[in-house]
């Protein structure tokens, strides 16, 4: 079992950044993928970014691709997403999400255990 506790959101003007950590407890994550996803009101859950068990290999939605960047602290069993350049569209509830596959790639269904979320608003 795996607990996920995200931080760091919070208010921010358009153009600026914040950068989201997620904190593991339970299991190191040294062995598993890990994945960032939001949700807006209204919408569905959406694929924001993820990265592999090893580190090396991250996708991004072409979203925020240019814009986010996905990285793994082993040592601190926390997994980042740094966000910059923010848009309005870019508020929503971010959840990190772990799998014990080495790769949890785009959709939810690929992912074993998910945080509460923390909440990212982006003013115009």
């Amino acid at each position: 079992q795996v607990h996920l506790v995200e931080s760091g959101g919070g208010l921010e003007q358009a153009g600026g950044s914040l950068r989201l950590s997620c904190a593991a407890s339970g299991r190191t994550l040294s062995n598993y993928a890990m994945g960032w996803f939001r949700q807006a009101p209204g919408k569905e859950r959406e694929f924001v970014a993820a990265i592999d068990w090893s580190g090396s290999f991250t996708a991004y939605a072409d979203s925020v691709k240019g814009r986010f960047g996905i990285s793994k602290d082993n040592a601190k069993n926390t997994v980042y997403l740094q966000m910059n350049s923010l848009k309005p569209e870019d508020t929503a509830l971010y959840y990190c999400a772990s799998t014990t596959k080495g790769w949890g790639g785009s959709s939810w269904y690929g992912y074993d255990y998910w945080g509460q979320g923390t909440q990212v608003t982006v003013s115009s």
